[in-house]
């Protein structure tokens, strides 16, 4: 059994339902989870918010926070993931913002910067970041392989 086979396994033993709200993924979280049979029994969906005013409009991250800390923030993957947990009504959000590459821009930051987080109904969101090396793909992948890790150690 891969990873992902038993986040799922463990998501419908615990009766939790998850949702994602998702930026340099794009929907590669929820596409990726949704590869294992029976992840519809916990996966309600996810939003894919690339840019900065889907993630105020869809998941009400606050502008001005976006403005202050940067999209590329662990504040502002926070927000996302606990925006989401309210939107989709679900008992576990995950959210990632990050810089894929191949650029980055002054003052901005470095390729292969991720924000995660994993907002829980009635708990502490637990949130982290790592840079990931290798190609756009590579960190967009190694990005989802650690959250699933990460899911699965707290929900464990």
């Amino acid at each position: 059994m891969d990873k992902t086979e038993k986040l799922i396994s463990l998501l419908k033993e615990k009766k939790i339902t998850i949702g994602s709200v998702e930026s340099l993924t794009a929907g590669l979280f929820g596409s990726t989870l949704c590869s294992i049979p029976g992840a519809s029994a916990v996966y309600k969906g996810g939003i894919i918010t690339y840019s900065p005013s889907l993630k105020t409009s869809l998941v009400d991250v606050p502008a001005e926070l976006i403005e202050e800390k940067g999209v590329v923030s662990i504040e502002v993957a926070k927000a996302m993931a606990e925006g989401g947990l309210k939107k989709m009504d679900v008992g576990l959000c995950v959210s990632f913002t990050g810089n894929a590459g191949p650029t980055a821009e002054k003052g901005e930051a470095p390729v292969g910067m991720v924000c995660m987080a994993i907002a829980r109904k009635d708990k502490e969101t637990y949130t982290f970041s790592k840079i990931f090396k290798g190609d756009r793909n590579k960190v967009r992948t190694e990005c989802i392989n650690e959250m699933v890790k990460r899911i699965i150690d707290l929900c464990s």
